[in-house]
């Protein structure tokens, strides 16, 4: 592939396609399907959190489960799902049966409280349950899940040390809890089995019911950290009269061991079951005879259909939704999409989200997708629209594929009139993702014009259309001149709203200004941003020293394919990865305008290229004086006015939002809106492919 070099904002980039070019790119076929069969998947596993390595890591200490219709709680095995209790409607919560930091055990439930809620503050996972000794209810702070005692220890060095926390405990000592227990009995029912726990307690031994399978409870006692801990419970606990004959519990089957917890509730009155489960292979299984779904409290209270599977991988709780394949898309859907658009638009979104995750097999090790962006957003039952999930239906198995394989359908929300090829986001060829015009206009429908504007002061900065009049006058260069129409009229550095920004000024009404240039209001379509100083760009793009000068080299759809810093390559694994490098743009398809970037021509005839050759700049006004000066305007040949400054600053015009590559959701939008179906959508994104149905 060619590549073009600029060092200034000179490029103009197409973005208008009319449908007589999109007629004429190529021939479609007119059916959906060649007759080979797509590959069927008809339970989908998506990763709500895990720990993926390197891929992903969303972690959670505890997940708490409920909904409106009885939940069943078992477990999975190889062969088959054994349903171990229903739980009812009330929430119930889950941990892995490992290393956590106790933080406090008290008869003050207010102290508890309070410390729980400092440790959450500071982005722990606190937890508070309720344990029965010598005839009193003590309350327990536990924080965090740890897969070794050292890291436990670390942790608890960490909270200790805090002088909040240090406060509110005052006395009270931090220690261990950890995944040895001793157990005994063998027990028909959960109160069978807290009459048994109460011998304990009232010896002030910590102990819990635990459920080993269905109807069957045993005694599990203490929760010890190491052996010598555990040494010194054998001994106490066999002083108990009336006790089972205890044995150190076998962590590697599977087994429920019952807290109960007061986090939920946020009283000390009220409590509900925290089951811990061993680290090893149980795979706890939660389900519903409902159609109301599982609500998960960690992940924002979300609902989701299916059933929801909770384990131990890499050391750390994973909980997996697994749930028929199609109503996954009921939600991706209309979460990467408006509801509101076009059917056909609809209807190509949801095969291409149907492909992309039949193309990812088994991509997080136990589940197929995440629930983020990484894979397709997912949001569970509450972001379901009717409208979608008629074009998750209407397209029902049909899968979008390449030499009888499902395709890696990407796709991003604006590719800024031009898709890209493959090959300019990562670097490697793949022949359906090649680089075609895309009607992506309707991102900016009904946006106002931004006009960009000198100030008295001698600032530049952004107003909008509807807060100017103009005067009907030009400037001694030929510039008009407009003036503002109310008061307190905020100039800012881009065209857009963004009051979390510093504005450039703020202008009374009446105030002239003088107009340079104009842009629509910053979209997914097109967009501007900056001015950036030298030493922003300089943390963001890692570079060892300032960045006085900024080339790119342009891939044919007009992206960012290498980037120059004073000369030398800015290298990076991919072309993607510049977004990032340059502070986080929406796509890679932008101009830099270098404001200090210019050549002088002086008097002798010698020329001098800044920023390249350093020196004070001084400026001749229209008033005869010279002085040095931040900020300047340079009038070209043609009669425009450029903003300029002394020291390197740089802007940022861009197209488009997203990677850029494959179906772009405006122009699938726009092609709908043109007539097309999403058949014709589906295969002119992606270049020589075939829908296929399962």
């Amino acid at each position: 592939m060619s590549a073009k070099r600029t060092k200034v904002r000179n490029r103009v980039f197409a973005v208008m396609v009319s449908a007589a070019l999109l007629m004429s790119i190529s021939v479609w076929q007119d059916s959906p399907s060649s007759g080979a069969a797509a590959p069927k998947l008809d339970n989908i596993r998506v990763a709500l959190f895990i720990d993926a390595s390197t891929k992903y890591r969303l972690n959670t200490a505890t997940a708490t489960f409920s909904s409106a219709s009885s939940l069943k709680i078992g477990l999975r095995t190889a062969s088959a799902v054994e349903n171990w209790l229903t739980a009812g409607k009330d929430p119930v919560r889950f941990a892995v049966d490992d290393f956590k930091v106790k933080l406090a055990e008290t008869t003050d439930f207010n102290t508890a409280l309070s410390i729980s809620k400092r440790v959450l503050a500071l982005g722990g996972s606190a937890v508070i349950t309720t344990i029965s000794k010598s005839g009193k209810s003590f309350y327990v702070v536990s924080e965090g899940s740890y897969g070794t005692a050292a890291d436990a220890k670390t942790a608890m060095d960490k909270w200790t040390k805090d002088s909040s926390i240090a406060s509110l405990m005052g006395s009270l000592k931090a220690s261990l809890t950890g995944p040895l227990h001793l157990e005994g009995g063998s027990y028909a029912s959960e109160s069978a089995a807290r009459s048994v726990v109460q011998l304990f307690s009232a010896a002030g031994i910590d102990a819990y019911p635990a459920l080993r399978k269905a109807g069957t409870y045993s005694v599990m006692v203490g929760a010890a950290a190491d052996s010598a801990a555990l040494s010194t419970l054998k001994t106490n606990a066999s002083k108990v009269a009336g006790a089972p004959s205890l044995r150190e519990a076998d962590t590697s089957t599977p087994y429920l061991l019952l807290r109960d917890d007061n986090t939920i509730s946020g009283t000390a009155k009220q409590t509900y079951p925290s089951y811990s489960y061993p680290a090893g292979g149980t795979k706890v299984w939660v389900s519903t005879d409902g159609s109301a779904g599982i609500k998960l409290q960690e992940r924002g209270g979300r609902t989701y259909r299916g059933s929801m599977e909770v384990s131990a991988y890499n050391g750390k709780m994973a909980v997996v939704n697994e749930l028929p394949f199609e109503q996954y898309l009921y939600s991706v859907v209309p979460s990467e999409m408006p509801s509101s658009w076009a059917s056909e638009a609809l209807k190509a979104q949801a095969v291409a989200a149907r492909s992309y995750a039949l193309y990812q097999g088994m991509g997080f090790g136990i589940a197929h997708v995440n629930d983020t962006e990484l894979s397709q957003v997912y949001s569970g039952i509450d972001t379901e629209k009717q409208s979608t999930t008629d074009a998750v239906n209407a397209t029902a198995g049909m899968v979008a594929m390449y030499n009888g394989k499902p395709i890696e359908a990407l796709f991003s929300s604006n590719a800024g009139g031009q898709t890209a090829d493959a090959t300019e986001i990562w670097g490697n060829a793949v022949p359906y993702l090649k680089s075609v015009p895309s009607p992506d206009q309707a991102a900016q429908n009904g946006l106002m014009q931004w006009y960009r504007v000198v100030v008295p002061s001698g600032d530049v900065g952004y107003i909008r259309q509807d807060l100017l009049d103009d005067t009907g006058r030009k400037n001694a260069v030929g510039a008009k001149v407009l003036v503002t129409n109310t008061d307190g009229v905020k100039v800012r550095d881009n065209p857009v709203v963004n009051d979390t920004i510093a504005l450039v000024d703020k202008l009374a009404k009446g105030t002239e200004v003088v107009l340079i240039d104009q842009s629509i209001e910053s979209n997914k379509m097109s967009w501007v941003l900056g001015p950036y100083t030298s030493d922003t760009l300089q943390k963001s793009s890692g570079w060892t020293s300032a960045i006085r000068t900024l080339e790119a080299d342009y891939g044919q759809s007009g992206r960012v394919i290498g980037m120059r810093i004073n000369g030398s390559s800015l290298s990076t694994k991919s072309p993607v990865n510049y977004r990032t490098l340059m502070g986080g743009l929406p796509s890679t398809r932008f101009e830099i305008d270098e404001t200090a970037r210019l050549e002088i021509a002086g008097a002798n005839g010698a020329t001098s290229k800044r920023p390249e050759q350093s020196g004070t700049l001084y400026i001749a006004g229209a008033n005869g004086k010279t002085a040095a000066s931040s900020n300047y305007y340079v009038l070209s040949g043609d009669g425009t006015v450029r903003a300029a400054t002394v020291e390197p600053e740089f802007r940022f015009v861009g197209y488009g939002n997203g990677h850029g590559v494959g179906l772009s959701q405006y122009g699938a939008q726009g092609l709908a809106q043109l007539g097309y179906d999403y058949v014709y959508i589906m295969q002119y994104y992606y270049n020589g492919i075939t829908i296929e149905g399962q």
